[in-house]
């Protein structure tokens, strides 16, 4: 976790090129963070909820029960993503899972903190505030033979097309529940 705190993108790079005893493995720590953020925000959104006295439910019926469910399932459509828009990067396509299940890890890892914010203004939309710096630093560093703001421009579309993916999605299984 410390490595990809300090030195997101480089750590990851490590990893795939074969530096794999230093390092716990993507899909397990993928699995924790992500467990982890769900368990947190579902607490923290339960005590939300409880204390500006809303009724509905759905969203802690989603987070407590679904969350994980559904980022395991969206992996390999974002790892597809991120391949066909750095696919002259040389990485292959579970090069790039790896790389986004360590990336998500971490971002799952600090999304509960970032959501405590929503004690103070519960109307915040905290999602903006996790995602893209973070992934931008990582793939600038991941992707370091290509140049800054061609991967600045490219992790901004990324990122907006898996926020698209990621909303249709949280809303189709919510819709469905």
């Amino acid at each position: 976790l410390k490595r990809l705190i300090i030195a997101p993108g480089y750590m990851q790079r490590d990893f795939i090129e074969g530096n794999r005893n230093r390092h716990q493995k993507p899909f397990s720590m993928f699995f924790i963070c992500a467990t982890f953020s769900a368990l947190a925000r579902y607490w923290l959104l339960s005590s939300l909820m409880n204390y500006y006295q809303v009724t509905n439910t759905t969203e802690l019926f989603f987070f407590r029960h679904y969350m994980v469910f559904l980022y395991i399932g969206l992996i390999p459509v974002y790892a597809l993503l991120v391949l066909l828009f750095f696919y002259q990067s040389g990485y292959n396509y579970a090069e790039m899972g790896v790389l986004l299940l360590y990336t998500l890890s971490l971002v799952f890892l600090t999304s509960p903190f970032i959501f405590l914010s929503k004690i103070i203004w519960p109307h915040l939309d905290t999602v903006y505030i996790e995602f893209p710096l973070y992934f931008i630093i990582t793939f600038s560093n991941f992707f370091n033979r290509i140049p800054r703001w061609r991967v600045l421009l490219i992790s901004l579309l990324i990122m907006l097309i898996a926020f698209i993916i990621n909303e249709i999605a949280e809303n189709l299984v919510i819709r469905i529940m």
